[in-house]
Formats: C-alpha cells, structure tokens, sequence
C-alpha cells in the first residue's frame, strides 16, 4: 500500500488533557483556554496514554442530541500519535475490507458481513464475516484495538479480558472448518513487534499461544496515527 490514508479525520481540534474520570469523560482545555468535557470512547485502564497535560485532539459532532458534543480522538505519547477512539478500528477495517484495499486479505474474499452471529448457540457475533465465491472456508475476523506498548512492543490487553478470552475460544471452536482470524489494530505507530501481555492476563496468554498452535491466523497490524489521518504500515512481529 502507498502512503496515502486509508481513513482520514473530520477536522480535529487540539487540546490539552486536563484528567480523564468516570472512564466515559475527560476534561480538555482547548487553545482559547475553555475547559470541555468530551466523551472518552474507552472502557479500559488506558495504561500509558491518558497522562494529563498531554496534547490531543478532539471531535466535534453536529448531532443536537448528543450528550456531549466532543469525542476524544488522539493523544500524543513521547511524539507518537495514539489512537484511543475504541469505535474506530472496526469503522477503518470495515471501510478498506469493503474497498478491497487492505493487503493482509487481499484477494481472499468477495463478500463483507458484520457482525453476523456465530458460536454455540449463536449467541456471539463476529466483527466481521468474509465468504468467497466457493463459499468454502470462510474468514471469520475478529478485531481488538491495541494502544500498550513497552520497548516498541504493541501489548494486548492491557486488564483481565474475560470477552477477550472467549473470542479466542470461540475462534478456536470453528476450525478446521473455517479460517478463524484475530486482527490487532495497534493504534500507534511506534510498535514494531506484538505480543500477548502476559503480565495484565495470564490466561488470555494463554489461549492466545493455543490458538496459534492449533491455527487461529494472527494479523498484528500497524498504522501510523497523524491527526489528519491513519496509514497501513504493514504487520508487526509476532512474539510468543
């Protein structure tokens, strides 16, 4: 893939991180010097990329019935652009899987499903669900955004995932019958190698390195994130 974005921003308006609480808020004093409150699209700890005093970018949206009008998008960490919109993965790998742009699965499919039930009792839905024209061997693909790092080194995840857990399971449960694939969207682009994170979930490690064995395909891909858009760096190392 050449340079260009595969996803660009609406206009993004900077700010400084003034505390992030509640997990759905932060607090940002924009250039004039007003203090917002936008809506913190991430449930998680966010270890290593919610620092106060931080530069970020923010969104505005035009919907009157929103709670909060702004959204926060990006955080600079040691002069790296981190992505921390948890929505925003699945919208990018939706957009280029539906543009046949993206070069991990190129070629391997004609059709694009999401979130199309699965599982024992098809009580789970998979993000996405790619069928050729064979219809054999479909791709059922999984997507988990991915902003701890340590030493260039993209983590996951970043708490105990006991959904996280399950999603391995249950990619693990379609083989051989299906082609069962977990992307990381590493929402940074200072991370050159991807590793389960044993040290925040030990069982998650776990199953991760099961599934690899039995043959769960793993894409830790990596984007560069710039507030006017993000681009497709290729896939990371993986290691066990």
């Amino acid at each position: 893939m050449d340079t260009d974005f595969i996803y660009t921003y609406s206009p993004l308006i900077p700010g400084i991180l003034k505390k992030r609480y509640k997990r759905f808020l932060a607090d940002i004093e924009l250039e004039s010097g007003e203090i917002i409150t936008a809506h913190c699209a991430n449930t998680g700890p966010m270890i290593g990329v919610c620092d106060t005093h931080s530069r970020v970018y923010i969104s505005k949206s035009n919907n009157p019935k929103r709670k909060l009008a702004y959204s926060w998008e990006l955080i600079e960490v040691e002069n790296t652009w981190v992505g921390i919109n948890t929505f925003l993965p699945n919208r990018v790998i939706k957009q280029v899987l539906e543009q046949e742009k993206f070069p991990p699965l190129q070629g391997q499919y004609n059709q694009v499903r999401p979130e199309v039930p699965y599982g024992k009792n098809k009580k789970s839905r998979i993000d996405f669900l790619l069928r050729n024209e064979s219809e054999k061997n479909p791709i059922y693909l999984e997507v988990k955004n991915t902003t701890l790092a340590k030493d260039n080194t993209a983590l996951f995840p970043d708490t105990v995932t006991t959904r996280g857990q399950k999603h391995l399971q249950e990619l693990m449960d379609l083989l051989p019958d299906a082609q069962p694939m977990m992307l990381y969207f590493i929402n940074r682009g200072d991370c050159d190698r991807f590793s389960p994170a044993d040290d925040y979930d030990a069982d998650y490690g776990k199953l991760f390195r099961e599934a690899v064995e039995k043959g769960v395909k793993i894409l830790p891909c990596r984007f560069e994130i710039t507030p006017q858009g993000i681009r497709y760096l290729g896939l990371a190392e993986l290691v066990l």
